[in-house]
């Protein structure tokens, strides 16, 4: 018999958006902090959030296993703008950054 149970690791999903809330990003990581420090910062230059200064957390979620998360992030892209903004203000009604939940 297969059990499944919590993983030992955190996996974070989670949405950017950019100081004007126009531009949302969604993302994986297991290290939100670390990550949202890399948005931050623009350690990739080139990249869509480096572009766009998207650096704000606006929502995340938790998970356990690595292939939940990625399979969440994929339904999560896959949504309309409007949809991942109804998403987002289920948990976070007026779109506040959440970074510092993460220093």
């Amino acid at each position: 018999m297969i059990e499944f149970t919590e993983g030992i690791y955190t996996f974070y999903v989670y949405i950017l958006t950019n100081k004007n809330k126009t531009v949302l990003y969604t993302g994986v990581t297991n290290n939100l902090r670390k990550r949202l420090h890399q948005h931050k910062t623009k350690v990739n230059p080139n990249s869509f959030t480096a572009k766009y200064n998207v650096e704000f957390l606006v929502y995340y979620e938790k998970f356990g296993w690595i292939q939940q998360a990625i399979e969440r992030e994929k339904e999560i892209k896959n949504l309309s703008r409007t949809k991942k903004l109804g998403l987002i203000r289920i948990q976070n009604p007026n779109m506040d950054f959440l970074n510092d939940l993460f220093q």
